[in-house]
């Protein structure tokens, strides 16, 4: 029974507890309730009283950009007002400029008007006046025909006839005199020129000739030189074409041959023979035919070196090998290489007195005698072979030109072409320059190589013995030795019908068969 009562007690003082707490739970809500509602209306209040302030500052600021907008606006609109009354100002200028301008124009116009009509008169008072003029004239002029009994035609015709007499007279002497002082001042233009132009240009003479004289150490070498029975000198004598002079003479061996390409060769073999002591004849057309292709690269030597001393440039390669030929090469006893250096010379210091292209002057002289070179007789003139030549190797055509007229073979085009054929004639016509006699000589010794090489067979053929002996090579394999005999008479027959020469011509043929085989 007491914990029954014990447990009621518990739950009547829990229900008790509980009924106190939701008590004072809604008591507590009721006043947080009341202090809300007392916040809320304070914030509210508070809100509006902020809102009016906010109102009261948005309007404020609304006046004052009304009031700003409603300045501009008025300063745009005085701006634009006072730009119409500018309008209007310059409009009411411009129309009282206008009016002026009308008024001066109609002004002119009045007078103009009234010039015209003053103009008129004075036409129509000067047609009366000219044709009381012509009505004179015409009564003088019958006058006149009386008086002189000709007509007015033919005195006019009498006149200008007798003026064109006169003009025609007057022009003449007056076209005489220029042309005569014209020539008076050309010539001594011309006169020095040339002398200040020979002057300044100072050249050896002429000392070609058709020997060479080869030194010697002792005489004991010429013994070798000659071989048992003569076999070394004739094998250098037929493989150069140059006749070996082995005389008293001490300490020297004379070369002797028109063309100065054997002599050289000839000589530069022998010396090489000589140096070496092997002196047989493989040995020597082994030295012969290196000493030829020495020459050649001597040649092309020599062609550069010329063009490099004369400021020559961009000439073609075989027109560099053709100027180092003109070494061995002479004119009228005239060495053709120093003769087209001399001449290149002359042309350039004249055009260069004349303000002319000195390079291309230059150039056209040291090319205008390379038709002279070939070794084959050609029947145009040097001077077109040489063009053609100049021609073909791209030359300009005032070089080509000038090479091809300085003998007047062809029409002179170009300035520089007259002074290559006065430079041409300056340096061949200068005393000692050239010795004719030496040139007809050297080119009967060239016409009896050339009847022999007319032949079949012939190999080579060498004018020797200052043109008395021609010594002829042939192919074994095309002449046999009946028909070698056959080929001397012939050539022979040729020489008697178609040169002219002092004394006699021996005729030597000479066939050599070889039989050449090779171990390995």
């Amino acid at each position: 029974m007491d914990i029954l009562s014990i447990i009621i007690g518990i739950i009547a003082g829990l229900a008790l507890g509980f009924g106190i707490a939701k008590f004072l739970e809604k008591s507590n809500v009721s006043n947080l309730i009341k202090n809300a509602k007392k916040e809320a209306g304070s914030i509210l209040k508070d809100a509006k009283t902020e809102a009016e302030s906010l109102k009261k500052d948005k309007i404020l600021q609304a006046k004052e950009k009304f009031l700003e907008l409603k300045a501009d606006h008025e300063q745009v609109i005085l701006s634009r007002d006072k730009k119409m009354a500018e309008a209007e100002k310059r409009t009411r200028d411009k129309e009282s400029q206008i009016s002026n301008e009308l008024a001066k124009s109609k002004k002119v116009n009045e007078d103009i008007e009234r010039k015209i009509a003053d103009y008129d008169t004075k036409i129509e008072f000067l047609d009366k006046k000219q044709q009381e003029i012509d009505r004179l004239h015409k009564s003088q002029v019958e006058q006149l025909e009386v008086i002189s009994g000709l007509s007015a035609d033919e005195a006019k015709n009498q006149l200008v006839e007798s003026l064109k007499n006169e003009a025609k007279t007057n022009a003449m002497s007056f076209i005489q005199d220029t042309i005569e002082e014209a020539k008076l001042t050309a010539q001594q233009e011309a006169k020095k020129i040339i002398i200040s132009t020979i002057q300044r240009v100072g050249t050896e003479e002429a000392v070609e000739n058709c020997v060479s004289v080869f030194n010697i150490e002792s005489d004991d070498v010429k013994g070798r030189i000659i071989g048992r029975e003569g076999r070394n000198i004739r094998a250098l004598e037929s493989a150069t074409g140059v006749e070996i002079i082995v005389d008293d003479t001490p300490e020297a061996i004379i070369l002797s041959c028109f063309d100065p390409v054997r002599r050289e060769i000839a000589r530069l073999a022998l010396h090489k023979l000589v140096t070496d002591g092997r002196i047989h004849p493989a040995r020597i057309e082994e030295v012969v035919a290196k000493t030829q292709k020495q020459i050649e690269e001597e040649i092309i030597e020599v062609g550069k070196r010329t063009v490099i001393d004369l400021g020559i440039h961009g000439l073609h390669p075989e027109l560099i090998k053709i100027v180092g030929r003109m070494k061995y090469r002479s004119s009228y006893g005239q060495n053709l290489l120093q003769h087209s250096r001399e001449v290149a010379n002359l042309c350039g210091i004249m055009a260069a007195e004349l303000g002319l292209n000195v390079k291309l002057a230059k150039r056209a002289g040291l090319l205008h005698d390379i038709g002279k070179v070939p070794d084959t007789e050609s029947e145009l003139p040097h001077a077109i072979l040489g063009m053609q030549w100049a021609e073909k190797y791209g030359e300009k055509e005032e070089v080509c030109n000038a090479i091809g007229a300085h003998h007047d073979e062809i029409e002179m085009k170009y300035l520089i072409s007259p002074i290559i054929q006065v430079c041409d004639a300056i340096s061949g016509a200068r005393p000692g320059a050239r010795r004719q006699v030496l040139d007809s000589y050297i080119q009967r010794l060239k016409d009896l190589e050339d009847i022999a090489f007319g032949f079949n067979g012939v190999k080579n053929a060498y004018a020797i013995q200052a043109g008395r002996e021609l010594r002829v090579i042939v192919e074994s394999e095309k002449v046999s030795d009946e028909s070698a005999s056959n080929l001397s008479f012939e050539i022979s027959q040729k020489i008697q019908t178609e040169m002219t020469y002092p004394g006699q011509v021996k005729i030597t043929v000479i066939r050599e068969t070889r039989a050449v085989n090779i171990a390995k």
